[in-house]
């Protein structure tokens, strides 16, 4: 969470996670501007370094030594991270259209979102053709072809279309990887055949002379056949089609062209040069919109155009930081001239590369460990953060807000408490009267009417549940911070067998003006509404207040028939337990804060409390299940005891069956706990044979507290197997089988370890 307390004035938002919005984040890092939200929007959470792409294909370097963790370094800036993609740009109501939420509102943009090898030109190429960029997807599309080369027993026959140096790097490293790939699987009579098929009359167009003729030779000695001069006019299944003539049979073609950009900037309005990149001007401010900055590949500057690479983009990230900051700041932003020479450092598939630079060109061993030296250097720029430290600049810097905002602003010092603290009815009606909340005849008075207090219809012969939660943020993301509050809260009511029926919510928001104010109540309502109403759940009404971090909780209501009713009590013996989601939210939160969880870690661990326990409590119940909680903040051997104790039933949990999530062993490794563990961990009086806990590794997370976390229930024995099946089938992959119900006249109520 961002630890700037003033109050939000202004919004920029980054959306892409390039080279130069990496130098953004760590600048914004290091020197925060308070009244200023920071927002990253990214489709991958993992940022690929370009330069180190052909060392991982090649096998010398690992996935996390390539690519920098957009989670830690984003909340280092006390930046806002959604993991999302943007589709559309809204320039009149300054507004990003993403694909899985509302839009995002900005004063100020930023776009560093690459490009991609253009394929719309040649028939085919897109369905046949794997394109190298965007990089992430293409690590993925590599994998699965390496699969497939190993898997033919005639050998295989693989064309990169594109001399550049990306073509150039990547054919070398693919060549270098597959063939140690065929040693190890014995396989060293496989033939693999290598093309590289390019429309200009000469390999890496722009390099100098020197260069050009040390990878001709490079690529003759590795058997690598050249196809000069052929522009590919056609991709089909298993072959290429060239102007000339040329028909050249493939099994795998990668393709690495003149570099295209997102189809959706021409619906923008944005000026744009002939090929779709984003016109700048010399401060890297978009030519017809000023309040819109690019950078890296997407960019192209009107005054000084230079190659779509990598050291451009790196190079681009300190002028955009400064330059942003100025333009918040309400100062002219200053100009930018790139280089006109620049060290090209192209490695050759072994540990080797050729450096060129004018009119020179070295090659050797040397050469690829100075090339190593600095790209591990530019990745642990963005890695090793600095300690975190408190913000405590309350004051806004001077040209930041304008003068309307400088009246709201000037409130704040006398901020009311009581009442007072509540969000206005300007505020509210705006943001909620957005939503389109669930309808249920049941609900006589709910959301849109102006009456004191909802009322609802308790149906003949139904028991009514009700139950409350409320927390502060772990995420800055209010929309999926929305959902996973609103699906916590539910877990009770699921637990119990209950259907939901309406929910009172309860929020507070961080201090800001008007607008900002109101566009994150509807963030955030907008996201719980989506999972109130996806539960048949009607949102009839709530508190909403002011203070000093975003939190966030519901009162709700369930139905449910007295038969139908579940509860902790009655685990019989010979019953199997089931859990439906795994374990670790609480050590990955406590991780993320402080800058040490992988970003996909993170990812894994909203995606799992994003999960409905819904479907699981009908299929629990369908199968029999005799009782039933949901894991929370007591974790699970804290929930497991409220269980035996009012069945009179002794457990034994198999710590070796529970599902963890990923990450989260490696954290409580390292003595990465929540705050709420130590008070977990006096349950540990319950366990029979704490001696053979501490064998365990996996130990610790049995007291680790869960947000929105699984379902434990006991099931009938024979039954238990079937159960786990339908959970599967209904998306529940990592549901389990972690203990069975016993009972044990020497150790009743208690449970056993069993590793």
């Amino acid at each position: 969470m961002n630890d700037n307390q003033a109050p939000i004035v202004k919004d920029l938002v980054l959306v892409g996670g390039g080279h130069s919005h990496v130098a953004v984040l760590k600048r914004f890092g290091m020197k925060k501007l308070p009244g200023v939200r920071l927002t990253v929007i990214a489709r991958d959470l993992d940022a690929a370094y370009s330069g180190m792409l052909p060392g991982l294909i090649a096998g010398h370097y690992g996935f996390d030594q390539t690519h920098i963790d957009l989670g830690p370094l984003a909340r280092f800036a006390g930046a806002r991270l959604y993991h999302d993609e943007v589709v559309g740009l809204d320039l009149a109501g300054k507004r990003l259209l993403c694909a899985n939420r509302p839009p995002v509102r900005y004063e100020l943009l930023s776009l560093n979102i690459g490009s991609a090898p253009n394929t719309a030109d040649v028939p085919g190429a897109a369905e046949h053709a794997i394109p190298v960029k965007p990089i992430d997807r293409f690590v993925t599309h590599w994998e699965a072809l390496a699969r497939r080369v190993l898997a033919r027993p005639d050998g295989s026959r693989i064309g990169v279309v594109g001399a550049g140096a990306g073509g150039v790097e990547l054919l070398l490293a693919v060549r270098h990887r597959l063939a140690a790939l065929l040693t190890e699987a014995g396989r060293t009579a496989a033939r693999v055949d290598y093309h590289l098929v390019t429309e200009t009359p000469a390999i890496l167009p722009g390099f100098n002379a020197r260069a050009r003729a040390k990878f001709t030779r490079l690529l003759a000695a590795r058997g690598v056949t050249v196809h000069l001069s052929e522009r590919v006019t056609r991709v089909v299944a298993g072959a290429l089609q060239c102007a000339g003539g040329l028909v050249l049979p493939l099994d795998e073609i990668l393709w690495v062209t003149m570099a295209g950009a997102a189809p959706f900037l021409r619906e923008t309005g944005l000026a744009l040069d002939a090929h779709g990149f984003v016109l700048v001007d010399d401060t890297l401010q978009s030519v017809s919109h000023p309040d819109v900055f690019a950078a890296g590949d997407i960019a192209a500057v009107g005054a000084h155009p230079r190659p779509k690479s990598g050291v451009f983009a790196v190079r681009q990230g300190r002028p955009l930081a400064a330059n942003l900051r100025r333009r918040l700041l309400g100062k002219p932003a200053r100009r930018f001239r790139p280089q006109r020479k620049f060290l090209s450092l192209i490695s050759t598939g072994d540990k080797s590369a050729i450096a060129a630079r004018g009119d020179w060109a070295l090659e050797g061993a040397l050469v690829w460990r100075w090339k190593d030296w600095i790209d591990r250097r530019f990745i642990r720029k963005y890695t090793d953060l600095p300690a975190m430290t408190a913000d405590d600049a309350a004051r806004l810097p001077a040209g930041l807000a304008d003068r309307q905002q400088r009246q709201e602003l000037a409130a704040f010092a006398m901020r009311c408490g009581g009442c007072g603290a509540k969000v206005g009815s300007d505020v509210l009606s705006r943001a909620l009267g957005a939503l389109a909340p669930v309808v249920r005849d049941d609900v006589l008075i709910g959301l849109g009417a102006l009456d004191d207090a909802a009322a609802v219809v308790v149906p003949p012969g139904k028991l009514m549940v009700h139950s409350v939660d409320y927390f502060r943020a772990f995420i800055d993301d209010p929309y999926i911070f929305g959902q996973i509050a609103a699906n916590h809260s539910l877990g009770d009511l699921f637990a119990m067998g209950a259907e939901p029926q309406s929910a009172l919510a309860i929020a507070t928001l961080p201090y800001a003006i008007e607008d900002k104010l109101e566009d994150q109540l509807f963030q955030l309502m907008a996201g719980a509404s989506a999972v109130l109403s996806a539960a048949g759940c009607a949102l009839v009404g709530g508190h909403t207040g002011e203070g000093a971090e975003l939190a966030l909780g519901f009162a709700v209501n369930g139905l449910v028939d007295r038969d139908r009713l579940l509860r902790k009590a009655g685990m019989q013996p010979g019953d199997r337990l089931i859990l439906t989601k795994p374990l670790g939210t609480g050590t990955l939160l406590a991780a993320d804060m402080r800058h040490q969880a992988k970003g996909r870690w993170i990812d894994g661990a909203l995606a799992a409390m994003l999960q409905s326990s819904g479907p699981a409590a009908d299929c629990l119940i369908r199968h029999g299940a005799h009782a039933c909680t949901d894991v929370t903040g007591f974790g699970l051997l804290g929930h497991l005891v409220e269980m035996i104790k009012p069945s009179g039933v002794a457990v034994e949990l198999a710590l070796g069956t529970l599902p963890l999530l990923d990450g989260a062993l490696d954290c409580v490794a390292r003595g990465i706990v929540s705050s709420l563990q130590p008070a977990n961990l006096r349950l540990r009086r319950a366990i029979a044979n704490l001696d053979v806990a501490a064998a365990s590794p996996v130990y610790p997370l049995i007291f680790d507290p869960q947000t929105a976390g699984g379902l434990l229930a006991s099931i009938p024995g024979e039954r238990a197997d079937a159960c786990l099946a339908a959970l599967r089938a209904l998306g529940y992959q990592r549901a389990a089988l972690i203990g069975t119900v016993s009972s044990q006249p020497d150790r009743p109520e208690s449970v056993t370890l069993v590793l």
